[in-house]
């Protein structure tokens, strides 16, 4: 379990990286405070060219690859925390209520 677990983990890592360099790649839209004042001509040097659907399509299978990987983690994570707990009280003996052999004293203070 652990195992699959540090997977999906590196698959998930991996494919936030890579999500976020898919999305750098992507054309700007040319409608911000640059394109008011004549400065929309930087989005064509720096992006890749709009008319580019594989990247368009990598994004989406990415996002939902994120996505489905977020969803597992978090239910494998709680599964693996709830398993310890279970197993925390398990291992607790049952006995009777402590009671000490000698009796406490009372520090004196002076």
């Amino acid at each position: 379990m652990n195992i699959i677990y540090n997977l999906l983990q590196f698959v998930h890592y991996t494919v936030c990286a890579g999500l976020i360099l898919v999305v750098l790649l992507q054309a700007g839209k040319s409608g911000g405070m640059a394109g008011i004042f004549g400065g929309g001509g930087s989005d064509q040097i720096f992006n890749a060219p709009s008319g580019m659907a594989f990247i368009k399509k990598l994004t989406v299978a990415m996002a939902c690859i994120f996505m489905f990987t977020s969803l597992v983690l978090t239910k494998v994570s709680t599964n693996m925390s709830m398993m310890s707990v279970v197993n925390q009280l398990s291992n607790i003996p049952i006995s009777a209520p402590y009671s000490p052999q000698e009796p406490i004293e009372p520090i004196e203070m002076e």
